[in-house]
């Protein structure tokens, strides 16, 4: 079933065997109602198998993957634990074992078949409309990423959805498997022998949901056969009513096999939710039809407790619709606190509760209401369904870390104890749950209840069925008691009886009790005993019960009513199964731990009387009959009754039952010789004081032989305890030992970390600065085998990125070095530097130098080769040497007018004439500054030069000539100074200064 679950904060878990109202168990959940169908994707119209995975599951994916047949025409999306800190190969390796494109899944992808998606890290995934959306995970909450993903996957494709679970730690995917099952998908888990990591199989397996466990490799099989092979099965449309199903179909051998095994009637619940379940199965099991699955049921037992526990299914959380949670306790729960009385506990009935999670959400509520209020009343809460497994898992009181999702942090630390990957409830909160099993529409209700939830229960029933139900809820109920319903539940007839507290969150206080009406339908097998597993037989299909057959069980029921004597149906056990006619007034239901021992619900003085004829009746096959006497009744009246009980075999080797009677005496009955004979009392009692004296005899030499044995094993165990007590101290000092040990690896496990840090940035910054020099660096070890290289090296030497570990001699290289292979093993073995410039076959040239190194702390060495191109340097000399080699004096500016290179004459001749005005620039030096600052002759010479030579800088000139005296009279030196532009990128011009003293002179002459 579907039921509505949400906040468990609970605490563990009590025995309490049975609930004391002649009234509990109730049916467990069904899938989703039929209003609800899963809707299909709008996008693509294929199948799409989500597989989970998280540690170990990379070999179980590649082993998947590898056995995938092909043509399934279904898109895989693969949910993994991904680190958000460190980038996934997971791309990469997959897809060296399938022949599928495999694509890192970016947000609102659409899906393709035969594709495989997988999540990137740090992201949660859901698919919507045919495609895939991303959303960023939080880090500081706990993610399902797997349950999230199967969850939307199983609303979005429903019957074309299938699960995968590979292994992986933790219980991530369990609530979403369920999802996707309840959806009608095919449900599949990883073999947990073949898994690295069996927590998240075994959490699937554990629903019992599974379609079946096998090793990766075949799963892709399994997904083949489910894909293309599925069998038609054309189910027909469903029968309008429960009691016009054709009871000689192969239909309702079905529901008759389902009843006999686990008591259940499935004609009460919505035909359509059980017939999608039985058809799910059938395409399961690869079956054609209803007749072929009847006999699959009949000669396998297991799959009708699948099929069972599937049309059951527990869809639930914790505090399912928080909003009407939050309405109840604020609205019903307080009142209930409030108005508990020292004398009356509170009484609360959870009915339906599938695994659990909704009765711990009602007891936190009541938990949270005491300490608000500071009220501490007595409280027991009755929690029921009609699966025994569902009743065994809410017991244990045992969830996956799934439940942080729902439960708030607070409730959590308050409610649970966290006990590696599951969450336990506490004791205190567990104390205050009762579970039973429980059928609400066959078993009798509980009685004064305070409070009564229902949720998400009686929409998977027929209309008739829910009102039968919601009487006996109304029953159950106290006055002025609260009924608590799911929000697509309805009061139907029985709304006059109560006020809405509130509508929106179908909140009802009663207004006015109701008598539990007698029940005659007879919608399972005779009270008598139970059906065999035989197929019934077969009448002409489409048979309907007529009038005539009505008519008779309407007058066999008002016979029953008012001529039969009010009885009671007992167990084996002497335990009450159900009530006929008004035999309540002869029982009442005490205070506290609930039990339908008879016993305990019978007033004292027929209790001895009933017990004494129950245990002749067992051993007989008359009735028995006891003297008519007059008894006081649970009101406080006294009647004249005749008690009689009867024993009821069962078939097959089922327990028999026992039928107790309370027969009204006006006057003692008239002898009849034909009469059962009547029980002498007197007789009985001493006959059983007998039987007691006897077996206390033999319980008493059993009792001493008992004693002497457990003195003997007293002493052993003493011996052993001694022993165990010194393995104890040495385990404890082995403890103390290991904590220590523990403690220093923690330490260096720390220093580690750091120095891992240190190493990963400086090997950064040192691939940094190798980059950023565009030095060509190549790394050698003592077998000068390269262990790293810049890429510059690969001008030089053919190496690849992938020759690292080889030889350097296995390479060739441009360089003219013939000696360099002896001159690097030399620099090695002596440990000196080498250093040669060398030139290359382009044309340029590189200073070589060999650097060895030792590492410290060991005794190998490694060696440094740089290569520096100093092309350019070279360039430069030469230049240099082409200017020195002139005569005359020559100097080169760059295109801002400084002075960039001079000539040996021009250094020369300022020397040996210091007065010189040109003096000697230097390098860098602004020439233009050195003419204008007037040094130069008086008739303007040296602006005239500045102007002409900024022309030429600027291009706006080629070049020009100048003539010009240093100083006055017809003795002083002359000079011819011609500037020329230089055609080069950069810009800049070249001036040559010629003393022509005596070309002027000669001239004169």
């Amino acid at each position: 079933m579907t039921p509505s679950r949400e906040d468990p904060k609970a605490l563990e878990h009590t025995p309490t065997p049975r609930l004391a109202a002649p009234d509990e168990v109730e049916p467990a959940r069904l899938e989703a109602p039929d209003a609800l169908p899963p809707q299909e994707g709008i996008g693509f119209q294929g199948h799409v198998v989500g597989v989970g995975a998280s540690a170990g599951g990379l070999e179980a994916l590649e082993q998947l993957f590898e056995a995938m047949p092909e043509g399934t025409g279904a898109a895989f999306v693969v949910v993994q634990h991904l680190s958000p800190d460190h980038k996934s190969l997971m791309g990469n390796l997959l897809s060296r074992h399938t022949r599928m494109p495999v694509q890192t899944v970016e947000d609102a992808m659409a899906i393709r078949a035969e594709t495989i998606y997988l999540i990137p890290p740090g992201n949660l995934m859901t698919v919507v409309d045919g495609q895939l959306h991303l959303s960023p995970k939080n880090p500081g909450a706990l993610s399902l990423p797997i349950d999230l993903f199967f969850s939307s996957l199983a609303r979005e494709f429903g019957d074309r959805a299938i699960g995968v679970i590979l292994s992986g730690t933790g219980s991530d995917g369990t609530r979403g498997s369920v999802a996707i099952n309840d959806a009608g998908g095919l449900l599949l888990a990883q073999d947990p022998e073949s898994a690295k990591f069996d927590g998240m199989p075994r959490s699937i397996i554990a629903t019992g949901l599974v379609d079946e466990v096998l090793p990766p490799d075949a799963l892709g099989a399994r997904i083949r056969d489910h894909i293309q092979q599925k069998p038609d099965t054309q189910v027909p449309p469903p029968p309008r009513a429960s009691g016009e199903l054709d009871t000689g179909s192969a239909l309702e051998g079905i529901f008759h096999l389902l009843h006999n095994h686990g008591g259940v009637n499935f004609r009460d619940y919505k035909p359509a939710t059980v017939l999608r379940r039985i058809e799910r199965r059938m395409q399961v099991r690869h079956v054609p039809d209803f007749e072929h699955y009847l006999e699959l049921l009949e000669a396998d037992s297991g799959e009708v407790s699948v099929l069972r526990r599937e049309i059951l299914i527990p869809v639930t959380n914790f505090f399912r619709d928080p909003d009407a949670f939050e309405v109840l306790a604020e609205r019903a729960v307080d009142a209930i606190v409030r108005q508990a009385g020292n004398a009356h506990p509170i009484r609360v009935w959870v009915a339906g509760m599938s695994t659990g999670e909704e009765a711990y959400s009602v007891a936190m509520l009541f938990a949270e209401a005491f300490e608000r209020l500071q009220r501490w009343p007595d409280i027991k809460i009755f929690a029921t369904d009609v699966e025994q497994k569902n009743v065994d898992a809410a017991s244990a009181g045992t969830f996956s870390e799934a439940i942080m999702a729902e439960v708030s942090p607070e409730r959590l630390e308050r409610f649970f104890i966290k006990r590696g990957s599951h969450f336990v409830v506490r004791p205190e909160l567990r104390q205050t749950l009762v579970f039973a099993r429980h059928n609400l529409v066959e078993d009798p209700p509980f009685t004064r209840m305070d409070l009564v939830c229902c949720r998400n229960v009686l929409i998977y029933f027929l209309p008739a069925t829910q009102e039968r139900a919601l009487r006996r809820l109304q029953y159950a109920l106290a006055p002025g008691g609260h009924l608590f319903l799911g929000s697509s539940e309805s009061l139907g007839a029985l709304g006059p009886d109560f006020t809405p507290v509130s509508s929106k969150h179908k909140l009802f206080q009663m207004l006015r009790s109701a008598t539990l009406p007698v029940d005659t339908r007879l919608s399972g097998p005779p009270p008598g005993g139970r059906q065999g597993t035989t197929r019934p037989s077969r009448p002409p299909a489409g048979a309907a019960r007529s009038r005539d057959a009505l008519a008779i069980e309407s007058a066999q029921h008002a016979l029953l009513r008012d001529h039969a004597p009010p009885s009671i149906l007992l167990s084996d056990a002497m335990e009450l199964i159900h009530i006929f006619g008004e035999a309540q007034r002869y029982l009442h239901f005490p205070s506290g731990s609930i039990t339908l021992e008879v016993s305990r619900l019978l007033p004292s003085g027929i209790v001895p009387v009933a017990q004494a004829l129950l245990r002749r009746a067992m051993k007989s096959d008359e009735p028995i009959r006891s003297e008519a006497g007059r008894f006081q009744l649970p009101d406080g009246s006294a009647a004249r009754l005749r008690l009689s009980a009867r024993r009821l075999d069962g078939e097959d080797r089922n327990a028999p039952f026992l039928l107790l009677s309370f027969e009204a005496q006006e006057e003692p009955p008239a002898g009849d010789g034909e009469a059962p004979q009547a029980l002498d009392m007197n007789a009985e009692a001493m006959e059983r004081i007998h039987s007691l004296e006897q077996e206390l005899a033999a319980t008493r030499e059993s009792l001493q032989a008992t004693i002497e044995e457990l003195e003997a094993s007293n002493e052993e165990l003493q011996a052993t305890n001694e022993e165990m007590m010194a393995a104890n101290e040495e385990l404890q000092s082995s403890n103390e030992e290991l904590q220590s040990v523990n403690e220093e690896l923690y330490t260096v496990n720390a220093e580690n970390q750091e120095k891992i840090q240190i190493l990963n940035r400086l090997n950064a910054d040192l691939d940094s600065m190798a980059k950023a020099a565009s030095i060509a660096t190549l790394f050698l070890d003592e077998s000068l085998r390269i262990t790293r290289f810049t890429p510059e090296v690969q001008q030089i030497f053919k190496i690849r990125d992938g020759d690292v570990g080889r030889p350097i001699d296995d390479f060739t290289h441009s360089l003219d070095y013939p000696d360099l292979m002896q001159d690097l093993r030399l620099s090695l073995r002596e440990g000196r530097p080498c250093e040669h410039e060398v030139p290359s076959a382009s044309g340029r040239y590189y200073l070589l130098r060999i650097l060895p190194y030792t590492l410290e702390g060991q005794a190998s060495r490694g060696a440094v080769m740089t290569l520096v191109d100093i092309t350019s340097v070279r360039d430069v000399a030469r230049l240099q040497a082409v200017l020195d080699s002139q005569a005359h004096q020559v100097a080169v500016l760059d295109r801002e007018g400084r002075m960039q290179m001079v000539n040996t004459a021009w250094r020369a001749y300022a020397r040996a004439h210091p007065k010189d005005p040109m003096g000697v620039p230097e390098p860098g030096e602004d020439f233009l500054q050195r003419c204008r600052d007037g040094r130069m002759e008086a008739d303007g010479a040296g602006e005239r030069m500045a102007r002409e030579l900024q022309r030429v800088l600027q291009d706006r000139c080629e070049g020009f000539a100048l003539e010009y005296r240093q100083g006055e009279g017809p003795g002083a030196p002359a000079f011819l100074v011609h500037v020329g532009k230089l055609h080069h990128p950069e810009g800049g011009a070249i001036i040559s200064r010629l003393e022509i003293t005596d070309w002027i002179t000669r001239a004169r002459d």
